[in-house]
């Protein structure tokens, strides 16, 4: 990954716009800066919130709080706690997301 023509700012994540996306059940409530082709985001789950879609976006992804279970179309399974990361690359892992208590995350992709 190349970072240019990014000049050097600061992100107060609660002054970003908020949008909702529903998840077969629960939703998922995303605050997003973009800077060229990087995405960057904060993203709170409800409790309960199930994913309605396999994802084969790469990202790297850090759990802020909250629980995060992650199901890899293989059939692996891992839960992230504060703290803890996963990263995976574009087209390689098919993933889809869930927290039964709510998760905050931080995602770059």
């Amino acid at each position: 990954m190349q970072l240019s023509d990014i000049p050097f700012g600061t992100t107060d994540w609660s002054e970003i716009v908020p949008t909702t996306h529903a998840g077969d059940s629960g939703a998922a409530t995303w605050r997003t800066r973009q800077f060229g082709a990087i995405r960057v985001r904060m993203v709170e789950y409800t409790a309960g919130y199930v994913a309605d879609h396999w994802c084969d976006k790469g990202h790297i992804l850090l759990c802020l709080s909250g629980t995060l279970d992650t199901e890899l179309a293989d059939g692996r399974s891992f839960r992230l706690a504060p703290g803890m990361s996963y990263q995976v690359a574009d087209d390689t892992a098919p993933h889809r997301s869930r927290s039964e208590t709510g998760a905050t995350l931080f995602i770059v992709d």
